[in-house]
């Protein structure tokens, strides 16, 4: 077909109206099919909602405890950076809660619980009843590390019986390949062996086996026990102005869910306990490290002490000495504290130059008198606990990070040039107390040379007496610290099992419903999409813009092809003279041939031509219906006319010696209906059609009949029709329900456009009455008018099917 055809469809489809009450009783003629399919979905969900495993929320509230970030430091550099903007603690509750939500929380609360391993017990129709600690008789247990190797779930099926006795059925993957592993233990624990990993079976006294049992127990790693465990918590705000989270785990058992949630909140304590105490433990660790040393050189210095005075026989000093040396005392004792601050100093200078410590907790409260640097590293230390606990949730990419490593960076280096300043002035403190010392030491030059050694080694064991003492209550204080930590979140409402949430029956019935309508109308839909063949006038309709004439129903013609008798309101009687009025509207002034075509033979031409024929002739017109179909005469079929009667191709083929009239043959069936049949088949029948002869013999038949039916061969087979057109005054294409193809009618387009065939119509035949759309089409569609006229009730939607069931 050209473009210009399916243009010429298109708009002419586009042109007419949907009717959309003609659509809606097209699926309302298949209610059954409705009803039976919203049966069967409904009856669907109803098993689908009584064989699936129900859902239950289990929810609690935590309070989450915000910490006074820079307490005691209003004006220090965390405090700065806060207003600053450049670091934000808006978002830390936001952070608590996705760490509550994190998988390596979630994963910690898997291998605590076991819950990567699930027990279910089966039931009827494929419905399994979970299991949880004390529901099950028996524990299967599987180390993390060897579950954490599980590609897929290594499924165990125990058939348990009274005796004690368990068959352990195992089905795994491995490398792409199903394997079995199977083992009989006579009692319990026994250990089941698998290519996949090891099972350690246990039997729990408090649930004793009353029968036999089938558990089915589902391994998986911890990682993706976590991910779904991830999926069913939920935790949310409570409201706007308050640090408290509500927290919602979904399970199909509820002692599982409330264990979840118990050991989410307890090792999250844990977790937060741990970065608090992180400071503390890092001082602890370098306060007993000093101690050990301090104490090793106190020893030492004990030693040489006992060793000089044993040496020199020292047993008392003079009272001269005595005096001269108490001026001196005080700056000893001065030069000794100056001393042990130099120390530490030193030793905390040492532990910030090492490179493995520079992201590391810097020890605090180790006795430094110097109160701007401990402030400083104080402050150093909460960055660095924050940037650790905002690396759990984020990458060091983030830009709170990042502006922690910045402001890290520089406080570091704040405490670093601290740390020197501290160490210079104690130098030069130290210096000013030697210089001091000198004075007093040349006033008792006179002193025994043994004596100023002993104070010497005296001086040491002091200092370092001193230091070890201090260390020693740093310890205590620290230790102190550590066991004051307090919890970061409590538990405001335990948790708690809010019902079932699933399945949802709601939404089970709602697809049920919509399925139960859907699939029939999608059914329906694609049925009428597929269909090839012509079936109704409305498929006629979206084909053709040219007028329809008629519709003629099936009937059965084996008895007789004329099915139209006189005086008679049968309801073909009443459709061919609805055909033969709408032919009559259509015919002009003086217009009196009717050509009868089709596309292939065997749609029905020749019966309809009869038919109408006969139609014409009951309602007192001389007619005459012409067999021109020469190549394949069916019009003597119809009629009951011998083959071997002479017709219009004597006439044809010898017009001059041939009595055109004598040819019509007077019918049984009217007095005024003449049948005029094809003749004998003639070797060129084209040709035959073609003369002059045809148009003179038409002519002739105009003076003496009121009516001229012409029965052609099919077009769409021969050119015999297009030659015989010339002559005709109104052409009806005749197309036949379940028969003719739709791609095939396309060409009464073709005709048209083209002119071929005059003052074109068409005219279904052969619709199926018993069809269901055809039986509401004709009882109240089209032929639903005769109402008007008295006849609704006869020809309505039960006389169409109680006449084929009499025919």
């Amino acid at each position: 077909m050209s473009n210009e055809k399916y243009d010429d469809l298109f708009t002419a489809e586009d042109e007419k109206p949907t009717d959309y009450k003609a659509i809606l009783f097209e699926y309302l003629m298949y209610w059954p099919w409705f009803v039976a399919c919203l049966i069967l979905c409904l009856i669907g969900a109803w098993g689908c909602l009584r064989y699936q495993t129900p859902v239950y929320n289990v929810n609690a509230t935590v309070l989450i405890k915000q910490d006074d970030k820079g307490k005691g430091s209003a004006n220090g550099p965390l405090a700065t950076m806060q207003d600053l903007g450049m670091l934000s603690m808006a978002g830390n509750f936001d952070n608590e809660m996705e760490i509550l939500r994190s998988r390596t929380l979630i994963k910690k609360v898997v291998n605590t619980l076991g819950l990567n391993i699930r027990y279910a017990e089966p039931r009827s129709f494929g419905y399994a009843l979970p299991l949880y600690k004390h529901d099950t008789p028996i524990k299967v247990w599987m180390t993390p590390e060897e579950a954490e190797k599980l590609v897929t779930p290594l499924n165990l099926q125990l058939n348990c019986t009274p005796d004690g006795k368990v068959k352990a059925t195992a089905k795994y993957i491995q490398n792409g390949k199903e394997g079995t592993t199977e083992k009989t233990f006579d009692r319990l624990p026994g250990v089941l062996v698998t290519p996949v990993g090891t099972l350690t079976l246990n039997a729990k006294d408090s649930t004793k086996i009353q029968e036999e049992r089938t558990i089915q127990v589902q391994i998986v790693s911890p990682t993706s026990a976590a991910k779904l465990c991830q999926e069913n918590l939920s935790t949310e705000p409570t409201s706007k102005q308050t640090t408290i989270v509500r927290l919602n785990y979904n399970d199909t058992h509820v002692g599982r869910g409330l264990d979840f949630l118990n050991t989410l909140v307890a090792l999250y304590n844990a977790d937060a306990n741990d970065d608090k105490n992180e400071v503390a433990s890092r001082t602890a660790e370098f306060i007993d490290e000093r101690i050990s040393i301090i104490n090793h050189e106190l020893g030492t210095t004990e030693s040489e002490l006992a060793q000089y005075k044993q040496k020199a026989g020292l047993t008392d000093l003079t009272s001269d000495a005595q005096l001269a040396l108490q001026g001196n005392a005080e700056y000893e004792q001065k030069r000794a504290e100056n001393a042990t601050q130099l120390r530490l100093v030193e030793f905390l200078k040492e532990y910030i130059e090492r490179p493995e410590n520079r992201m590391e907790i810097i020890p605090a409260n180790i006795g430094l008198s110097d109160n701007g640097l401990s402030t400083l590293i104080g402050q150093y230390n909460e960055m660095l606990t924050e940037r650790k606990r905002l690396l759990r949730t984020s990458s060091e990419s983030n830009p709170a990070v990042v502006n922690l490593d910045t402001s890290l960076e520089a406080t570091r280096k704040n405490i670093q040039t601290s740390v020197a300043s501290v160490l210079k002035g104690l130098e030069i403190t130290r210096n000013d107390l030697n210089r001091e010392a000198t004075q007093f030491a040349n006033r008792i030059s006179n002193a025994p040379q043994q004596e100023k050694e002993l104070l010497s080694i005296s001086r040491q064991q002091e200092i370092k007496a001193s230091l070890y003492l201090m260390l020693l209550q740093k310890r205590e204080e620290n230790a102190i610290t550590l066991a004051a930590t307090a919890n970061n979140g409590r538990m405001v409402e335990e948790p708690l099992a809010g019902g079932m949430v699933g399945p949802n029956g709601k939404m089970f019935y709602l697809i049920a419903l919509v399925l139960g309508l859907g699939l029939p109308v999608a059914v329906i839909y694609l049925r009428n999409l597929l269909r090839f063949k012509i079936e109704s006038r409305a498929d006629i309709e979206k084909i053709t813009d040219v007028p329809v004439v008629g519709d003629i129903p099936l009937t059965d013609t084996e008895g007789h092809p004329i099915v139209v008798q006189e005086n008679r309101n049968g309801l073909m009687e009443e459709v061919f003279r609805s055909v033969r009025t709408n032919l009559q509207y259509m015919l002009g002034e003086g217009q009196k041939v009717i050509l009868f075509t089709s596309t292939t033979s065997g749609e029905g031409k020749s019966f309809n031509a009869g038919n109408l024929a006969c139609s014409f002739a009951f309602m007192g017109k001389k007619v005459v219906i012409v067999g021109l179909d020469i190549r394949k005469p069916g019009l003597n079929k119809v009629f009951e006319i011998s083959h071997k009667e002479r017709g219009i191709t004597q006439y044809l083929a010898d017009p001059k010696h041939t009595d055109l009239l004598s040819l019509c043959q007077p019918s049984v069936i009217s007095p005024n209906l003449f049948i005029l049949p094809g003749g004998s088949v003639p070797p060129n029948p084209t040709e035959l059609v073609a003369r002059k002869a045809l148009d003179e013999a038409i002519e002739q038949l105009k003076q003496s009949f009121d009516y001229v039916l012409l029965d052609t061969a099919p077009i769409g087979m021969v050119t015999d029709t297009q030659l015989i057109a010339r002559v005709a005054d109104l052409s009806v294409y005749v197309c036949r329900a379940d028969y003719t193809h739709k791609s095939d009618y396309e060409l009464i387009n073709d005709l048209k456009r083209e002119n071929k065939l005059p003052n074109l119509c068409t005219l279904i035949n052969g619709i199926n009455m018993n069809q269901r759309k055809n039986g509401y089409y004709y009882g109240y569609g089209k032929y639903g008018k005769y109402g008007k006229y008295g006849y609704g009730k006869k020809y309505g939607y039960g006389y169409g099917y109680g006449y084929y069931e009499k025919q």
